[in-house]
């Protein structure tokens, strides 16, 4: 039976950095898989309910709504 990967949500408004921070995960941590990314608040709660990851990696300022209370609501 194969190891599961931990599944990697990545939120951030500034897309070129989430972008890169998923190619190093990918490069550098065969045991994780980034599942999604998103840009605002808003977005992570809804892609944490239809993509249920192990963990959240979140800016904390974002437009839209911010991380913390994104964080809250999730």
């Amino acid at each position: 039976m194969g190891e599961s990967k931990i599944r990697l949500l990545l939120i951030d408004d500034q897309r070129l950095f989430v972008e890169s921070l998923k190619y190093v995960v990918e490069a550098r941590a065969p045991d994780i898989e980034v599942v999604g990314l998103a840009e605002d608040g808003k977005e992570a709660v809804r892609l944490v309910d239809e993509l249920a990851p192990d963990v959240v990696m979140m800016d904390v300022r974002m437009p839209v709504m911010d991380g913390v209370e994104a964080t809250r609501r999730i």
